[in-house]
């Protein structure tokens, strides 16, 4: 089983996202965490209504600290686009997607924010399979 780690700021929106969209789609084949630099504390509101829409449900999610995910080393760590390089966090490999946080967003762009982020777990998963 492959570890990812999806990190952003606040784990509230892009991060959770991402781990959700991981659990759905890597089942079986990886297991999925995430977490904040500075967390708020709380998934935000519209990131569980949207990702219902998707049938996943973000109210099971709470929104933690670097400090308190496993410490092992993952196999991929991934921050949003929010420029944390994760320095208490060991991993083969790093990426950033540069995915623009979308708290502010209209429902509309959050909405594609959330399909940005699923193509991309996708296409790791796609990546991690080959």
């Amino acid at each position: 089983m492959k570890k990812i780690l999806f990190v952003c700021v606040e784990n509230s929106c892009r991060s959770q996202m991402a781990e959700a969209f991981a659990r759905m789609h890597g089942a079986g084949m990886l297991e999925a965490y995430s977490s904040g630099s500075r967390p708020s504390g709380r998934v935000n509101e519209r990131a569980v209504q949207f990702m219902r829409e998707r049938g996943y449900d973000l109210n099971r999610h709470g929104s933690k600290a670097l400090s308190e995910i496993p410490t092992v080393e993952y196999d991929y760590a991934i921050t949003m686009g929010c420029g944390d390089e994760c320095p208490l966090v060991r991993a083969r490999q790093r990426e950033d997607w540069g995915i623009p946080d979308p708290k502010h967003m209209s429902d509309d762009d959050f909405r594609a924010t959330r399909d940005l982020i699923e193509k991309k777990v996708q296409a790791l998963i796609a990546q991690l399979r080959a």
